[in-house]
């Protein structure tokens, strides 16, 4: 995989910049922005031209939108012009990358206003890869992704790894080596026992969190959509709580785990809290069922799981457990509390986690990135880099003129933790 940081850009150079801002117009938080910056500053103070590309909501539910907002907050943080065009894949948007002036950005359109962006679509990466000679990835939190400005670039174009993205998987290779269950039951890192929290909407929380933290930690405690599967699939009335966008594949993985464990190392509620039609909430015992009128919204925290939270070494927190910005913060709470002694030891995983829960310890804008990098030890991108530079390196083998101005056939391998490199 080769780096950004080890290419050393030469004025004109035409750059695309994939970026991972996510960030709704009130940019209450811009981690996922800054990270970005001093890479694209280098770049720009070189005299590259360059094509910024990032996503932001979904077309799926109709919550993409234009980025002009972004473009106005890089302007203030780089302290250059960001100018911003609302199209990416047209023959406008290809001629305007190529008017770039030497050290000019241009933020181009949401990526994820077309369909084609989440599907991978083969012919919207092509159509991106017009917008300039090179590809830098960045945007760790969409580094589990297969999509067409993600990988897809990849296909077309030669490819480095941004410093932000690097950076934050570097960041959780001591979470990763320090999380396995050894054969005594203690931690890899023998620091006590191991805790993860899982929540929020998203599958990949039940379809790669559920799967391999069950395997590394001694207790999961599962809250929003993975605790709800759980409960249906164990026969408990859920009423009309929510159970994501993927039902059915997140069902099936429930019940491999519960098959797998027994159902040991997973922490059930005795009590969930439970959302009324006209919202009262009530805190209802589990095994009496949740009236089909009502939604769980939140759970109390047993107290033998919170006895081990205190005395855990390591703790990660991917989603926040309850509906916590509609103001059920239960267990949350609790969570929190028992980690107030130890910040230094709870990782706190995803956009919305971090952005949502008070908390000045460790932290990675990546939910399902950091999720997929912990149990398998990499992502698609990393994948799709190494694969990438391979392929850059074979051709210099072969035809020593580069398929591209200034490609460095040169790969670097991607740094995993003790524990991926284990396996």
């Amino acid at each position: 995989m080769r780096l950004l940081a080890d290419h050393t850009p030469a004025p004109g150079e035409r750059w695309i910049y994939s970026a991972g801002f996510n960030a709704g117009p009130a940019l209450a938080d811009t981690g996922r922005i800054d990270v970005e910056l001093a890479d694209l500053a280098r770049l720009s103070d070189a005299g590259a031209r360059t094509a910024l590309l990032s996503h932001q909501g979904s077309a799926k539910d109709g919550s993409a939108r234009h980025l002009d907002y972004l473009a106005d907050y890089l302007t203030r943080r780089l302290g250059r012009p960001v100018r911003y065009l609302p199209e990416n894949s047209t023959a406008r948007a290809r001629a305007r990358a190529r008017e770039l002036e030497p050290g000019e950005i241009v933020l181009f359109g949401n990526t994820r206003l077309d369909p084609g962006e989440e599907r991978g679509d083969p012919e919207l990466a092509r159509a991106l890869a017009g917008l300039g000679d090179r590809v830098a990835i960045g945007g760790f939190s969409k580094a589990h992704r297969r999509h067409a400005s993600n990988t897809g670039l990849l296909d077309h174009l030669p490819g480095w790894a941004a410093a932000g993205l690097v950076g934050e998987a570097r960041a959780l290779d001591p979470w990763a080596a320090g999380a396995g269950v050894g054969a005594g039951g203690g931690t890899a890192g023998g620091d006590g026992p191991s805790v993860a929290v899982l929540g929020g909407v998203k599958p990949e929380k039940t379809l790669i969190g559920l799967r391999g933290l069950t395997r590394t930690h001694h207790l999961v405690i599962p809250g929003g959509v993975v605790l709800n599967t759980l409960l249906a699939v164990t026969g408990h009335r859920i009423g009309r709580s929510a159970l994501g966008s993927d039902p059915e594949g997140c069902a099936r993985v429930a019940r491999e785990v519960l098959a797998r464990t027994g159902g040991a190392g997973i922490h059930l509620p005795r009590v969930v809290v439970a959302a009324g039609p006209d919202g009262t909430l009530r805190h209802l015992p589990l095994d009496r069922g949740v009236p089909d009128d009502h939604t769980i919204v939140d759970f109390e925290v047993q107290p033998g799981a919170i006895e081990l939270l205190r005395r855990a070494g390591r703790v990660l927190v991917a989603g926040t457990p309850g509906r916590h910005a509609e103001g059920n913060r239960y267990a949350a709470a609790a969570v929190l509390a028992a980690r107030a002694h130890a910040p230094g030891g709870t990782l706190l995983l995803g956009g919305d986690t971090v952005a949502e829960l008070p908390w000045d310890g460790p932290r990675s804008t990546g939910g399902g990135s950091a999720l997929q990098y912990l149990v398998e030890g990499t992502c698609a991108v990393f994948e799709a880099l190494a694969a990438n530079a391979a392929s850059a390196a074979r051709a210099a083998r072969t035809d020593p003129s580069p398929l591209r101005p200034g490609a460095d056939p040169t790969p670097h391998q991607p740094r995993r933790g003790a524990a991926h490199d284990d396996r």
